[in-house]
């Protein structure tokens, strides 16, 4: 950018340019052997020249930023963001598809600190709906989005309502969350008092008679989790559990409350918790895959869990008044959804982000961002980070006046286009598209300038500017000059 910014101050067209890397591609790594660098030095300057004779102007056009930011998802990560948003100045729009804010944290009683969640999401949505800046939309869901990075064009509906609104913003944040497993095992549904740890939550809230009549509580780890199913760890549950377990404690020292689990996770200060619910007496029992535990109604209809003991090597069994399942986070059903914005899921169905270090809340798609546990499961602190940063990326979009596209970008010749479809497979950015008239088309405005099509098409109807099949032809040609 640099050579090409003084190429441009001279009043050239900044793509008349051509680099002899000599310095990092050749003097750095061959500094021991000045012969042989010197002779790649001369063959790297002929290949420069013999591909700058044939390069062309290339132009690129200016398109005006949609100052405003599209937030798919009402839960905190969303609220978080769309606030965060707002208080920078920017109009937001924010979907949720239920008629409700707050997500999956509803159920929740506190975090690992001890902070009420209920208090502080009343304050959130009361300041999410307060603001000037945020339209909300309840019961509404994304139909359609097109466009590119700050000229984004989402068409939304109200669940029922054939009305379809259409909203022009800069860029889109998903925030779409993630939802408690519902276990099939562990006689949950056939039992009442087996209970997961939203169902616990629940019954601590309303101080459900059953935690009083309870002298044995039984914690099941990782159920949902760390298996064929579901192979990644959900972050939150044995933090979960070990703020449950304190709480019965807590109450009532006289209660036996037992964790069952495969690895404690509470990393960090939530050690401190570990620490605690020892001291308090909760007892912890380790199990592995293979010696999964076993829960049965006896003769009596009571409630038995058989439990192998890895130090003992022994069969433990509890008699426990409640039993609660730490079930897992699992992604929420939104495919559709993913498919319209065109962003990428792993195998469990998250989504992925562009680079986990480099571009931890970009999507490879420009303009587009994610936050919370659509992401992945994390607990409340994370996604409300998560939402902030995505912000500041995005404000790194909608700040701006204008977009400058174009350049190094892939450009179909319509007369060679079979319509074999291979780009729009290959596109890594689902960028390419068949026309009305029966041929590929690429968006100059939203092509990345990979070369990935151009490489893929068979029937050479794609070229990359400023990397055609004739300037490439050229360098090597002139490698293999005699010097």
């Amino acid at each position: 950018p640099l050579f090409q910014e003084t190429i441009r101050d001279a009043g050239l067209n900044k793509y008349l340019f051509e680099m002899a890397n000599i310095r990092d591609q050749n003097t750095w790594v061959h500094m021991n052997e000045p012969d042989l660098a010197t002779k790649k030095a001369k063959d790297l300057v002929r290949m420069a020249v013999a591909k700058a004779a044939l390069v062309e102007p290339l132009h690129q056009v200016s398109l005006d930023i949609k100052k405003s930011i599209l937030i798919v998802g009402g839960g905190v990560a969303g609220m978080e963001a769309a606030l965060t948003a707002a208080n920078h100045g920017v109009d937001v729009h924010l979907v949720e598809k239920t008629g409700t804010l707050g997500g999956i944290a509803k159920n929740l009683n506190a975090t690992w600190k001890g902070e009420k969640v209920q208090d502080y999401l009343e304050d959130l949505i009361g300041r999410a709906k307060a603001s000037e800046s945020i339209q909300l939309y309840l019961d509404t869901e994304v139909k359609k989005t097109t466009g590119s990075m700050g000229n984004f064009v989402t068409t939304i509906a109200k669940n029922g309502d054939n009305k379809h609104i259409p909203i022009e913003h800069g860029a889109a944040i998903l925030c779409t969350g993630g939802m408690e497993y519902k276990p099939n095992e562990f006689l949950y549904a056939e039992d009442p008092n087996v209970l997961t740890h939203l169902d616990m939550d629940a019954a601590l809230r309303e101080e459900d008679e059953r935690l009083d009549k309870a002298s044995a509580i039984v914690f099941i780890q990782c159920v949902g989790s760390r298996n064929d199913e579901n192979p990644f760890c959900s972050k939150v549950c044995c933090t979960h559990s070990l703020k449950s377990a304190l709480a019965l404690k807590k109450k009532d020292r006289r209660k036996r409350v037992y964790v069952v689990y495969r690895d404690i996770r509470s990393y960090g200060f939530r050690e401190d918790l570990y620490k605690e619910a020892r001291e308090l007496g909760v007892l912890f029992i380790r199990y592995d895959l293979e010696k999964m535990p076993k829960l049965r109604k006896d003769t009596n209809g009571d409630l038995e869990l058989t439990v192998i003991d890895h130090v003992l090597q022994m069969e433990v069994k509890i008699n426990p008044d409640l039993v609660v399942l730490a079930s897992g986070i699992v992604p929420g059903d939104n495919k559709d959804l993913f498919e319209k914005f065109k962003v990428p899921t792993n195998s469990e169905g998250f989504l992925v982000e562009a680079h986990a270090k480099l571009r931890p809340v970009d999507f490879a798609s420009d303009g587009l961002f994610v936050a919370g546990l659509a992401h992945y499961p994390k607990p409340l602190e994370e996604s409300i980070a998560q939402a902030r940063a995505a912000v500041a990326r995005a404000m790194t979009i909608v700040s701006r006046d204008s977009l400058m596209v174009g350049g190094v970008v892939a450009d179909v010749t319509p007369e060679k286009c079979a319509v074999c479809l291979t780009c729009v497979r290959t596109c890594p950015y689902d960028i390419p598209y068949i026309h009305a008239d029966g041929y590929a088309q690429i968006d100059a405005s939203e092509c990345h300038g990979c070369g990935a099509c151009v490489a893929e098409c068979p029937g050479k109807a794609i070229k990359l500017n400023h990397f055609t099949d004739q300037q490439i032809l050229a360098k090597t040609d002139a490698l293999f000059e005699e010097a």
